[in-house]
């Protein structure tokens, strides 16, 4: 696979030396790049434009769940291609349906809205919650709870309902009705309850932007338990911690807890956008005929996507990677630095500017992510272990 990146920059270096310069000349500015154009990749490792490797362990921000190129995921996406690629939300496709069906029986719930991204799953989400309220509640009843340090997305509404200051400063107004309150805060969110007439509660159970920061197992029961005594939608944002990031399917599996909504997208494609908002039989049939609607949601390539994803994550492989956070975990606190997160969520709490670490790393060939703070590693789940004791290695040498 080097020997394939080398040979595409040797064959196309002009191109590739105007893909920085092409990008800040046509692309709005509204990422800071790392100094790094990727040009091809295979499972675990990326390849830049001089043909140096990388272990990967941002898997595009837990979108990779299988990493590059997967060759089983790319036949699924390629066979369906060839089939058909887009027909409409007006005609039945296989792939929706069967992507569907595994969806609800391995969560236990009854219905599911398809879009692109995470935004728009938790503004499905937050629609299911107001109509819900208004119907059986009144429709004051139209307040959403998020947690202070929680992220939810980028549109006017997830913005708000986005648990960080910084987020609102330049899009005032933002969509009315959301109120925040600490993560673990049970006595806080029971005032803020009894105060307002609220539809519904949307937490992260690991704060990924919020740095990778884990709820407290008696929270995540307690917002559970407040929202069945309120008849109040509990939804759960599994954007990133979904699709066995955490070792779990979705990572509200690890509490005991049922959510009546769970918003979902990054790794359920692999790769490919696609979101999902999943529906308990509670709230299934509140969005009715022309209350909701995406012109790409379900998109049948998308769908066999996530259909080659979902079926890949059985127990065992879902035990492996449990066993591979675990083992990063023992590495980094055995060498004296602070571990949170889940799974392969993993945070990491450096003793020197997080951006000193991810440059040396990246020097190393190793790409990490930051979180606040912290370092943040979101891997491929798939990564061999012999690639992920090397990043291990790097890592540790980068924190000194």
């Amino acid at each position: 696979m080097k020997a394939l990146a080398l040979w595409f920059w040797l064959t196309k270096s002009e191109d590739n030396m105007s893909i920085k310069s092409t990008d800040e000349r046509y692309v709005a500015h509204t990422y800071k790049r790392f100094d790094l154009a990727i040009v091809s990749g295979s499972g675990s490792l990326c390849y830049d434009d001089s043909g140096k490797e990388y272990i990967d362990l941002t898997s595009g921000i837990g979108v990779n769940a299988f990493g590059y190129a997967d060759p089983v995921w790319a036949e699924a996406v390629a066979g369906q291609a060839k089939i058909l690629q887009h027909t409409s939300n007006l005609y039945y496709t296989a792939p929706c349906a069967e992507l569907a069906e595994i969806l609800c029986t391995r969560t236990g719930m009854s219905k599911v809205f398809f879009s692109n991204s995470g935004a728009e799953a938790n503004e499905c989400a937050v629609k299911v919650a107001r109509k819900y309220a208004a119907e059986h509640k009144g429709s004051e009843y139209y307040n959403i709870i998020t947690l202070n340090k929680s992220f939810h997305g980028r549109t006017l509404t997830t913005l708000a309902a986005t648990g960080q200051a910084n987020f609102h400063e330049k899009f005032t107004p933002l969509t009315e009705g959301f109120l925040y309150v600490d993560a673990n805060d049970t006595e806080g969110l029971k005032k803020l309850v009894g105060e307002n007439k609220v539809a519904g509660i949307l937490i992260e159970t690991v704060q990924g932007e919020g740095g990778v920061n884990a709820l407290e197992p008696d929270f995540v029961r307690a917002v559970d338990d407040i929202c069945k005594e309120n008849d109040i939608i509990f939804m759960v944002d599994e954007v990133q911690t979904g699709n066995g990031r955490t070792g779990k399917l979705y990572s509200y599996m690890h509490f005991g807890v049922q959510p009546d909504v769970v918003s979902t997208a990054k790794g359920i494609a692999g790769g490919l956008p696609m979101g999902a908002t999943l529906m308990s039989e509670k709230c299934a049939d509140v969005l009715g005929y022309g209350d909701h609607g995406s012109t790409f949601g379900a998109n049948p390539v998308c769908a066999a996507a996530a259909i080659s994803v979902m079926n890949r994550m059985d127990d065992k492989f879902l035990s492996e990677v449990t066993a591979k956070g675990d083992y990063i975990r023992k590495r980094i606190e055995g060498a004296g630095y602070a571990v949170s997160g889940l799974g392969l969520m993993v945070g990491i709490t450096p003793k020197k500017p997080v951006s000193e670490v991810i440059a040396e790393c990246m020097d190393k060939g190793v790409l990490c992510l930051s979180a606040k703070e912290k370092l943040r590693l979101l891997p491929p789940l798939n990564i061999p272990m012999e690639l992920l004791e090397k990043a291990v290695d790097i890592i540790v040498e980068a924190l000194e």
